[in-house]
């Protein structure tokens, strides 16, 4: 019998807002000669608020920035561009990820990713944590033409991996987008827990760090 595991990437996989501090960070340092006019800690703090935690999508950050700051000798579509091409280069995992996916591939689980997001931009964070070759299915919203929490992802995903609701796992941060989504699939669910939201109250199961997946399985008897 066939069984899986699936994963959001965002706040679940991809510790996604130390990554958007590391890179902004350097992304003001490599571009100083146009942002010299702006205290370090102040371009980094507006940026982070602007993103909303990704919800902002970067061409209405830059132009605000652009704006706010008064920025003249670079366009938002050059600071786009150095975002779109370079963050791939400072993604940050959460703590175990690799040690994790490779306990549950020993233990023989399909595994995924549906993500919500870009299909390009989601496809190189992915290569940048150095984990697509653990996946044995990857969607993406852009690509895929439907989002969660839209059923249909996650019932295309368990089709591709030929796995049954009932035989898979979905393991995500939104309470909304990741849990209730799958849930509504016919899946199980484990919560990763985010600073970002109190609660699941649908989740089957709730961890804080990803080595607690293996052992919540094995409470499912899964």
């Amino acid at each position: 019998m066939k069984k899986s595991v699936l994963f959001d990437l965002d706040g679940t996989l991809l510790d996604r807002d130390a990554s958007v501090e590391q890179f902004i960070a350097v992304q003001y340092d490599r571009l100083h000669t146009h942002l010299s006019h702006i205290p370090k800690t102040d371009y980094t703090t507006r940026f982070i608020e602007l993103d909303c935690h990704g919800y902002v999508w970067k061409d209405k950050v830059y132009q605000d920035l652009i704006t706010q700051f008064e920025i003249e000798t670079i366009t938002w579509k050059a600071l786009l561009n150095d975002y779109e091409t370079q963050f791939e280069f400072h993604c940050v995992p959460f703590p175990d990820l690799v040690e994790m996916l490779n306990t549950l591939k020993q233990q023989g689980y399909l595994l995924g990713i549906i993500s919500n997001g870009r299909g390009e931009f989601q496809t190189k964070a992915i290569s940048g944590l150095g984990i697509q070759d653990y996946f044995d299915v990857i969607l993406i919203s852009e690509i895929e033409g439907i989002r969660k929490l839209e059923p249909e992802i996650f019932q295309s995903a368990m089709t591709r991996l030929g796995v049954l609701a009932r035989d898979s796992v979905f393991v995500g941060d939104h309470p909304e987008a990741d849990i209730l989504g799958a849930k509504n699939a016919g899946m199980r669910t484990i919560w990763k827990r985010s600073s970002q939201w109190l609660e699941s109250k649908a989740a089957d199961a709730t961890i804080y760090e990803l080595s607690e997946i293996a052992s919540i399985l094995e409470q499912f008897n899964y």
